[in-house]
């Protein structure tokens, strides 16, 4: 019973911790470390009030001793406010400077043992999985934490836990709900981004790609071309590899108009980034041929109606092509792709110039008249001058995926 105090007591813990840590944060701002600010004497009474709370726990048996060493300055700096020799206002100085140093070291302690809770209560509900919405709270909380920025302890208590691990099993478990699925998603790229170096490995390796498509969600998509804007060709390369490029071209096919503009999304990211095996299996898949009916649709046209305009300035022109794609979000999409194989990263020239003529021959192909075919060729040629730039784009192509979405998640953290 006495070792399980500890966990008991930990709500009231956290409460004082809470409060303990935003008193620190306000002692390291200037001119707050004087003896008797606010800040000081917050913190004093809490060392009083917190003493036998966090006696009980080992894990902050450290910041106890920080706790007393503030009570040690603090005296030690009023005693030297009675006295005005060079001697006191040297010393004053150098408490001051102290007691802002231990402020932030009492803020780590405070933090390292919050996220050592944080993590310990989610891997238990990421294992146990019986109470859904109090899984989706730890894993947004944990998002936020993450996305707040690189920190060593964090990443070593993450690699300890091996948390990972269980978010990209939940990930792929096909018993938890989409909405669960999704937030595990979104942890998975909070995590890339807290540090690339660490974690693109577990994606390439683990589970992560088969089971986003798998899911097939707008939400899943979207981290699907998350991570391929992060990680880049390797990305791409793992994509291909596990023969995963007919799951992404056959969402043009779907008939829910949010997951064909986020499945049109995921050919642009991917032919930006990719080398020439996976534009190669994307063209095999009939990309172009596919590209060609949904610019021909209610939702496709050309965006050489925008050379037509009155000059009225760069500003003028850039808004209305946002608003033609958020009406029209395949217009030109031909183009847009080429235009892609054009600029991006994954490819040769000579590569490009192949692809470029590839792309000509089967417009020709999937064209019903001489017309079409004629307009979408003449895109391919001016499009790129006109357009604007790749990031701007996916931009408005995101923006338009989610006014499409009706219902459920809105977006995640990361993007």
């Amino acid at each position: 019973m006495e070792e399980d105090q500890p966990k008991q007591d930990n709500p009231r813990v956290l409460k004082v911790l809470e409060a303990l840590k935003q008193a620190s944060q306000e002692l390291q701002t200037p001119d707050s470390a004087e003896s008797n600010s606010s800040a000081i004497n917050a913190l004093l009474e809490l060392e009083t009030e917190s003493d036998s709370l966090l006696s009980r726990d080992p894990h902050l048996s450290t910041l106890s001793h920080h706790l007393a060493t503030l009570k040690t300055l603090v005296a030690s700096l009023r005693k030297s406010t009675h006295h005005h020799s060079l001697r006191s206002f040297l010393t004053r100085r150098a408490s001051t400077q102290s007691l802002s140093r231990l402020a932030g070291s009492i803020e780590s302690e405070i933090q390292a043992w919050i996220d050592r809770e944080s993590l310990d209560t989610l891997t238990k509900a990421l294992k146990q999985q019986d109470n859904e919405e109090e899984l989706i709270k730890l894993l947004s909380q944990f998002e936020v934490r993450v996305l707040r920025g690189f920190d060593r302890e964090l990443q070593d208590l993450v690699l300890k836990t091996r948390v990972f691990n269980l978010i990209e099993s939940c990930l792929s478990d096909s018993n938890s709900s989409n909405r669960v699925r999704e937030h595990c998603a979104f942890v998975i790229v909070a995590l890339i981004k807290f540090n690339k170096d660490v974690f693109v490995g577990q994606v390439l390796m683990g589970a992560t790609i088969k089971a986003l498509l798998t899911m097939a969600s707008p939400n899943s998509i979207r981290v699907l071309c998350s991570l391929v804007r992060i990680i880049k060709s390797p990305l791409v390369d793992e994509i291909e590899f596990n023969r995963q490029i007919p799951k992404i071209i056959s969402l043009l096919n779907w008939d829910d108009s949010e997951m064909r503009v986020m499945g049109f999304v995921c050919v642009l990211e991917i032919g930006y980034f990719g080398r020439k095996e996976a534009i190669d299996a994307m063209l095999e898949e009939g990309l172009v041929e596919k590209l060609v009916e949904l610019q021909r649709s209610e939702l496709g046209g050309d965006m050489m109606e925008l050379e037509m305009c009155d000059e009225e300035g760069e500003n003028k022109k850039g808004e209305k092509e946002k608003r033609l794609l958020e009406r029209r979000p395949f217009s030109s999409c031909v183009a847009r792709f080429a235009v892609q194989l054009e600029v991006g990263e994954g490819l040769r020239q000579r590569e490009r110039r192949a692809f470029k003529q590839q792309i000509l021959v089967r417009v020709r192909e999937a064209s019903i008249s001489d017309a079409e075919a004629a307009t979408i060729i003449a895109e391919c040629k001016e499009i790129d001058e006109s357009f604007g730039s790749f990031d701007e784009e996916m931009h408005i192509l995101l923006l338009v995926s989610q006014r499409c979405e009706m219902a459920g998640l809105v977006g995640f953290a990361g993007f």
